[in-house]
Parts: structure tokens; C-alpha cells; sequence
């Protein structure tokens, strides 16, 4: 007998969300779940519990270690699966090499993950009305979670196209009627969503590091909509949402939120709470090393799990002051043609670790494994001296942080905007000090801001951070990079809808995946 699949959003519309741990720094409450009971929400502080469970999901690593950064890694030219052997978390394998199915692939944790948080941010934004608490804190809590629908709900119709517009909760028999929005109208509701949050008075410009650190800002609400405006190819609202966040002066401090480019790029990846929410981060997700998260359930664990993925298999320190990496599993490799294109950067020594090189010299050996190319990803590979333990499995409860949207990001993406929409680019012009202040901030000569400098650009200050394979495709460069690695631009410029979403509903497959959606 053929087993009856429930498909993911109707498990969510009957509100029996997953559970995972909570990524966010500001939060002393620690929700496994949404309860979704019709007595709750009776005061501030479940309004607030139900908002720290929308916020909760940002972090999410999936049960089988998969987010949007690790995939796309592996998917771009910079990085390799890599891994145990050829199947090792093989949602990574399977996309790497472009061998991925509707069925097989990390496009069924990524759904997974941004519909939690679409249902999650619906939920709160029901409830918030008839919730009897300030006026003005419930006024930024609804803010707060437009901006992480608005959040979600990009990552999936860029990643997915064809997704389902929910802009309210829906009983379980609505679900099972649910078709897919033009893009066009996600778009619209991403946009929407947006505007309000910037347009209430009541979300703050900035908010305190020590107890607040994670949630939603106005310059994160910028940011967000103009890369929202960018990947639409809207050149002129995307740089004037982007000038609002770097300011009027570039490489200068945006007095009015506060941001500014670190003096020195590696401090970006420490991992000791006075580097986090620097002055850099426009949009953070936090991690911590007290979470307790242990193998029972490594999707609750609230450490950083990339740190353990990246590090080298088998590490073992061979003299006094060699690097203190944790053996680790080997994951997202670097490719030679990111090592060759970073070798004489400044910013290479803290983003590629050369285990060739150390064993080369008899400072250290590792064990080959999967993709071996000899290089790491440095900027997340864990540490021994960034292994603090909180009661669980130290390997899963690393605390280093992650950047949705950092200044330099943001500098870059203000500068290919302007570009696009007419400006040369030539010395002084602001597209050519927007690029030429990341520059300067590694010591790196003032070159021309055209689009090929853009990109390489943000090539070298990105790699690793999981923008590569998006700022491909959607500039057009993918069937050229990435043909080689099995890319077809007909098929794989977006992700198939998960198979097993499309029993018992009406949604459709998409067309590149040999739907008629």
C-alpha cells in the first residue's frame, strides 16, 4: 500500500511545527516550538515568546547540516562538497556536482526552514492586534515580524520562484487547495512588508549589542530592500536603499546607525562576544557555545555547526605555534581557482587555510578526504581556542556568529547599482569610492568601478559567506562559471520544488524541473 505523504506546509498549517534551537542573542527565552493554542498570547510576554519563535528559525541548521551558506558554497566555483566521500551529507554531494532531483537535494531543508518562518511570522502577526500590552512595543514587535516574513520569503521565491503567497495563517483543509503566486506578487509582499517596517517609528535605528543584539533594525530593513530592489533589477531604488545604510561619505561612520567598515578584516571572524554585532554588521545571526546541543538532536543545538564542517579531517598539530584547528569533517573545500585567484589578496590569510603548505613544512598533517584540494575554509574552520563547552557535544557548540548582511556587502552591492543604472564608475564618482573603500580597508590600490571589478570584488571579500552562486546567476555569469561543473542554466538557476510537497496538493512543479509552473 502506497504510504499517504502529508506535505511539509500542511504539517505547518496544522500547527505542528518542527522544533529547533534559537540563534539569537537577545533572547532569554529559548522556544522549541510555536504554541499555537487559542489562549495564548494573552500578554507581552507571550507576544514576545511568539516572536523570539519567528526570529528562532533564522537559525535554523537543518538536521542534516544544511543551510543556505553550505549549499551554496557547494554549488559555487569557490568550494567543493567535499566531506567523507562522495555521499557525505549528500543533500551537499548532489549539488555540488548538479546531480540534485526534485526528490534529493538541500532544496527540501531550505523549504522546510522558510516556510516555518513565513508561518511563524503570520502567526505572531495575527495574534499581535487583540494582545493587550504598550502600544509602542507592540507597534515594533509587528515591524519586527513583517521584516522577517519579508526575510523568509526572499530567500524562497529566489531561491524556488514559484512558492505559495501566505499572508495569514490557513486551516489544514485550505492547505491541501494551495497554488502558487507569480513571483511578481511575493515580490510585492517582500517589498510591502518592508516599507512598513522602515515606516514605523517604533523600530529602532539601532539597538543595544548586550541585550538586544539580533534583532531587526530600520538599516537592516534598508539593506534587505535594497538587495530586494536589486536582484529585480531595480538599479535606482536599490542604491538609494543602500546609500541610507552606508551613508553619506564611504569608509566613514553612518552616523545615524552607527555602521562602519572594520579597520582590520580579520576581526570580522572572532568569535569573543566584543566582536559581534561590530560595527560592520548590518544583519547577524548569533550563536553561542552554552546551548548544550547534543548528536540526539543536532538541529536544536544553538553552536555554530559550520565551524566543525569546514575544519580539516584528521588535524594534527605537529610543532609548537602551529594553527589550533579542530580536526573536522572536510566540507566546502576550496577550489584552486579560489586559491589562484586569492594567493596575494590580504584578505587570503583569513580566508583560506593552505594544509598543504603546513604539511609541506612539517607543521602539521591532516587526512585527505573528499575534494581534496589541500585548502579550508579559514573563516569558519573551529578552533581549540574557540571550543567552549556548555554541557553538550563540543563539536555542535561552536560560538561563531554569521553575517546575513555585512557594510563591505553592502558597499558592493550600492556600487554595481549605480553602475547599472548610468554612473562610469570613473575616480570620484561614488560607485568608485564604494569599492575602493572596501578596497582600501585591506591596503589594496583604487581601480575603476566597473562591473567586472565589482564582482571580482566581491568574489575576495565574500568568498565562503555563501553569495558566490547567487551574484552568478543572477548577473548572467553561471552558464559560463559554472557550465563545467554541470550547471544548465535551463534547469538549475533555481531549485526544484521538493517532490514530496506536490502530493495531495495543487501546487506544480516548476518548469525548469519538467513541471508546467
Amino acid at each position: 500500500m502506497k504510504r499517504k505523504y502529508i506535505p511539509f506546509i500542511i504539517i505547518l498549517a496544522a500547527g505542528l511545527q518542527m522544533t529547533s534551537g534559537c540563534g539569537t542573542k537577545f533572547l532569554d527565552v529559548k522556544p522549541r516550538g510555536l504554541d499555537l493554542e487559542s489562549n495564548y498570547y494573552r500578554n507581552e510576554t507571550e507576544a514576545f515568546n511568539g516572536l523570539v519563535a519567528a526570529y528562532d528559525v533564522v537559525g535554523w541548521q537543518g538536521g542534516g547540516y544544511v543551510t543556505r551558506v553550505g549549499a551554496f558554497d557547494a554549488a559555487s566555483d569557490d568550494h567543493f562538497a567535499g566531506g567523507g566521500n562522495s555521499t557525505d551529507i549528500n543533500d551537499l554531494q548532489v549539488i555540488d556536482n548538479y546531480t540534485l532531483t526534485p526528490e534529493i537535494g538541500p532544496h527540501n531543508e531550505l523549504w522546510r526552514k522558510g516556510f516555518s518562518g513565513v508561518f511563524r511570522s503570520n502567526v505572531i502577526l495575527s495574534k499581535l492586534p487583540d494582545v493587550p500590552m504598550d502600544e509602542n512595543r507592540k507597534k515594533r514587535f509587528i515591524a519586527e515580524a513583517r521584516f522577517l516574513r519579508a526575510y523568509f520569503y526572499f530567500d524562497l521565491v529566489r531561491m524556488f520562484k514559484n512558492v505559495p503567497l501566505f499572508t495569514e495563517p490557513v486551516s489544514t483543509s485550505e492547505m491541501y487547495d494551495v497554488l502558487q503566486a507569480p513571483p511578481a506578487d511575493v515580490y510585492k509582499l517582500i517589498e510591502d512588508d518592508l516599507r512598513a517596517a522602515i515606516d514605523e517609528p517604533n523600530l529602532p535605528d539601532q539597538v543595544p549589542v548586550a541585550s538586544e543584539g539580533g534583532r531587526a533594525t530600520k538599516g537592516a530593513a534598508h539593506a534587505l530592500l535594497g538587495k530586494v530592489y536589486l536582484y529585480q533589477e531595480k538599479w535606482a531604488p536599490a542604491a538609494a536603499e543602500f546609500a541610507e545604510v552606508n551613508g553619506a561619505t564611504p569608509g566613514q561612520a553612518n552616523a545615524k546607525y552607527g555602521y562602519k567598515l572594520l579597520e582590520n578584516f580579520g576581526d570580522l571572524w572572532k568569535s569573543d562576544n566584543a566582536s559581534k554585532f561590530n560595527s560592520e554588521s548590518v544583519f547577524e545571526i548569533a550563536f553561542t557555545s552554552t546551548s548544550a546541543g547534543t548528536w540526539d538532536c543536532v538541529a536544536c543545538t544553538e553552536g555554530n555547526v559550520l565551524n566543525i564542517l569546514v575544519g580539516p579531517r584528521g588535524y594534527n598539530a605537529l610543532q609548537a605555534g602551529a594553527p589550533d584547528y579542530v580536526s573536522g569533517w572536510s566540507f566546502l573545500t576550496v577550489t584552486q581557482d579560489l586559491f589562484d585567484v586569492m594567493h596575494f589578496d590580504p584578505r587570503y590569510r583569513y580566508t583560506i587555510a593552505n594544509l598543504d603548505s603546513l604539511e609541506a613544512n612539517g607543521i602539521a598533517s591532516y587526512q585527505k578526504a573528499h575534494n581534496n584540494t589541500g585548502y579550508f575554509l579559514e573563516k569558519f574552520a573551529g578552533r581549540v581556542s574557540n571550543q567552549t563547552q556548555g554541557g553538550g557535544s563540543k563539536e555542535l557548540n561552536y560560538p561563531q556568529n554569521l553575517y546575513e548582511i555585512r557594510l563591505a556587502d553592502t558597499y558592493l552591492m550600492e556600487a554595481e547599482a549605480l553602475v547599472r543604472n548610468g554612473e562610469s564608475g570613473a575616480a570620484g564618482t561614488r560607485s568608485y569610492n564604494l569599492l575602493n573603500a572596501v578596497r582600501a580597508r585591506v591596503g589594496l590600490t583604487a581601480i575603476p568601478a566597473t562591473i567586472e571589478n565589482i564582482f571580482l570584488e566581491r568574489r575576495l571579500e565574500l568568498a565562503g559567506e555563501g553569495h558566490r552562486w547567487f551574484d552568478l546567476v543572477r548577473s548572467g555569469q553561471a552558464a559560463a562559471v559554472l557550465g563545467p561543473l554541470g550547471f544548465k542554466p535551463e534547469r538549475h538557476s533555481i531549485l526544484p520544488i521538493p517532490l514530496l510537497e506536490l502530493e495531495n496538493t495543487k501546487m506544480e512543479q516548476s518548469k525548469e524541473w519538467g513541471g508546467t509552473k
